[in-house]
């Protein structure tokens, strides 16, 4: 099977592991510098980072989901707020202006996630 894995930061495994733990991810693997989360079919592999600044941070990655208000509503739920700055952070779903629901959620380093509402047309 092909497929995509977005490299993200991560300052501490520890919290990375526990704030994405939230909302249904589990680790699959870890060494010293490396982490792979899996939620589903997600999956997101993370290197430590510890002298990332997440307000400086242009790291992003879209994850596309079937039942993208089932998603959001398990970030919610885990606590994220729903704010437009600060970090971490919650944006509402909406249409966007390419045609397709999203929400977007900032984790605690920084990486803007892309949560889409998948269609099957893109």
């Amino acid at each position: 099977m092909d497929r995509a894995v977005p490299n993200l930061p991560s300052r501490d495994f520890d919290a990375t592991a526990a704030f994405y733990a939230g909302f249904g991810f589990e680790a699959t693997y870890r060494d010293g510098g490396w982490m792979i989360l899996g939620r589903g079919g997600i999956v997101l592999e993370f290197f430590l980072a510890p002298e990332h600044d997440p307000y400086e941070s242009w790291f992003m990655t879209s994850i596309r989901v079937s039942d993208l208000d089932r998603l959001y509503a398990d970030v919610r739920a885990s606590g994220v707020p729903e704010k437009t700055v600060g970090i971490p952070r919650l944006i509402p779903v909406s249409l966007q202006e390419w045609g397709q629901r999203a929400g977007y959620l900032i984790d605690p380093d920084g990486t803007q996630l892309h949560l889409i509402e998948e269609d099957g047309s893109r």
